[in-house]
């Protein structure tokens, strides 16, 4: 309460500051917190996020994480729990990383969604290790394999694009740098470079392995596919106005870069359409009223470079309607108790916003 006159630069007048009108609409933000304190009781995960995006623009409508804090009293809480785990948190994402594969291969013309590959039954081996499915698939397309979400389907996609283009499209969907959101503290993710890359990973990171994510970057990631493979800068400021209401500046979408033509994205919708069909790994996901497009993602969590029995990372990211996308939700439950994987955990949790969210906006 001393001045420290040797820092005084000029003396300025008192005057009203702006006000900043945000992308986040209000009841969709109620929405969101009051499914996420739901799944919090009945899961008793170590944390929850969700993230709503409008795919066209990159604007964020509602965004939250259990547990939070209050505001009014921050240094009352556990310095975790007012962290903003939408852009601080980093996890492997698992099967909703297949949707990166697909699309890429796609783009390249490696594949077309009936191109058929030998699922060996369940069991591949590749690089002296064996890889798994959850069940026994024989002959499989690549639509059938998002459907199925088969990790041996994935990787024996990766293996014919070859690592360096997968490697590109990883990059071109934003992953391994920040999506320059507007909020304090994002972090970059994982995405190694190809030099680090062992003979396993050609393998392993098509299914979601080997890279770490944010919660944004899945929603932004998700949301150029709906977006007719555009990707958008997620974007939280609408305008800045005086006291009166008049606009001092406006922010405006931007557009990142065009990851896959609009043709490789609608090719890769046709293919998640069926996740939450029947026969699907989502069948919680789907809506009464509205086509959903979208992936689970049941991820073993990695503690210091190995893989803790118990401990799993679910999540759901999906959009709708899928054929004129208007909302894209990522749902994450960090730990859950019991039940864990993504169809029984996050696929119900994305369900319950997205019908009250397309309530609400009509």
């Amino acid at each position: 309460r001393r001045e420290v006159v040797s820092f005084r630069q000029q003396d300025v007048a008192a005057r009203n500051g702006l006000n900043a009108r945000l992308t986040i609409d209000s009841r969709v933000q109620h929405i969101v917190e009051t499914e996420l304190d739901k799944a919090m009781i009945k899961h008793r995960p170590k944390g929850v996020t969700a993230v709503v995006v409008r795919p066209s623009t990159g604007e964020i409508i509602a965004m939250a994480n259990r547990p939070d804090f209050d505001p009014n009293r921050p240094g009352d809480f556990p310095a975790g729990h007012r962290r903003n785990r939408a852009v601080t948190d980093i996890a492997e994402p698992g099967s909703t990383f297949k949707a990166v594969t697909v699309a890429a291969a796609l783009n390249e013309r490696q594949v077309s969604l009936s191109t058929v590959f030998d699922c060996e039954r369940g069991s591949f081996y590749y690089g002296g290790r064996r890889l798994r499915d959850d069940h026994s698939y024989h002959r499989l397309n690549v639509k059938q394999i998002i459907t199925k979400s088969s990790n041996i389907g994935s990787a024996k996609i990766a293996l014919g694009l070859g690592a360096l283009k997968l490697h590109q499209y990883i990059s071109r969907f934003g992953f391994g740098e920040r999506t320059r959101i507007s909020l304090p503290g994002e972090v970059r993710g994982t995405v190694h470079p190809l030099t680090s890359w062992n003979k396993l990973s050609i393998t392993r990171v098509p299914m979601g392995h080997e890279v770490a994510t944010t919660p944004i970057q899945m929603a932004m990631m998700f949301s150029a596919i709906a977006n007719k493979g555009k990707l958008m800068r997620p974007r939280l400021l609408r305008q800045v106005e005086d006291e009166q209401g008049r606009v001092v500046v406006r922010y405006h979408s931007e557009s990142v870069r065009q990851v896959v033509s609009a043709e490789t994205a609608l090719k890769v919708t046709e293919a998640l359409k069926t996740v939450v069909q029947s026969g699907g790994t989502a069948r919680r996901a789907d809506m009464d009223y509205f086509t959903v497009a979208g992936k689970t993602g049941t991820a073993q969590k990695a503690i210091r470079g190995r893989y803790v029995p118990g401990k799993y990372y679910s999540s759901f990211v999906g959009f709708f309607p899928a054929d004129r996308p208007v909302l894209c939700i990522y749902v994450a439950l960090d730990e859950p108790t019991g039940d864990y994987y993504a169809s029984q955990t996050a696929a119900p949790v994305f369900r319950a916003i997205a019908e009250r969210a397309a309530s609400y906006l009509g």
